[in-house]
């Protein structure tokens, strides 16, 4: 019998640094989309921040404690990163495991604005703690500003060997800029 072995999405693609700026698989952790029942949100702000520390964001925000970060991720739905799902969270959402579909990547750097810039069309001037969710180049993705020069890049698992050229072709030409 065959002996399957996990792999993030990312397995295989190198860490970069060029120039001032990096990218880096982020850590593998727990992914679960909440999408909350009819009427359900503000009972399921509550059970989140009982159960983990952090309420359900609003629209292009994002909410983050006690080893636990939840996106905003679209209308009425949002993404627990870091910790399993507290079961009490099932009577006010439907919960799905997202963690094997997803590549998640940190830019890092002076310039990493200057660098998405070339991929995304949304203004990316946004506060720490943004999230929206954006074109990068050709593939459907979520941004979320983790710093001032520090953003997560989150696309659908089968794109991340295409994003991770993406961002290392923006990557080289800004910095042949500078």
């Amino acid at each position: 019998m065959a002996e399957l072995l996990v792999k993030t999405a990312c397995d295989g693609l190198e860490s970069l640094k060029i120039g001032l700026l990096t990218l880096t698989e982020s850590k593998p952790q727990t992914l679960t989309t909440l999408a909350p029942y009819q009427g359900e949100q503000q009972a399921l702000d509550k059970a989140l921040t009982k159960a983990h520390g952090v309420g359900f964001p609003g629209v292009n925000g994002s909410t983050s404690g006690k080893g636990a970060r939840v996106l905003w991720f679209g209308r009425d739905l949002a993404l627990l990163m870091g910790p399993q799902p507290d079961p009490s969270l099932a009577r006010h959402a439907a919960l799905t495991d997202q963690s094997a579909g997803w590549a998640v990547m940190e830019l890092a750097g002076p310039g990493a604005e200057d660098v998405l810039a070339r991929l995304c069309p949304v203004d990316l001037r946004f506060a720490v703690g943004a999230s929206v969710r954006t074109e990068a180049k050709h593939m459907m993705a979520s941004l979320c500003r983790l710093d001032k020069d520090r953003f997560q890049i989150m696309v659908f698992r089968s794109m991340a060997q295409t994003l991770h050229h993406d961002l290392k072709t923006a990557m080289e030409a800004w910095a042949a800029r500078r």
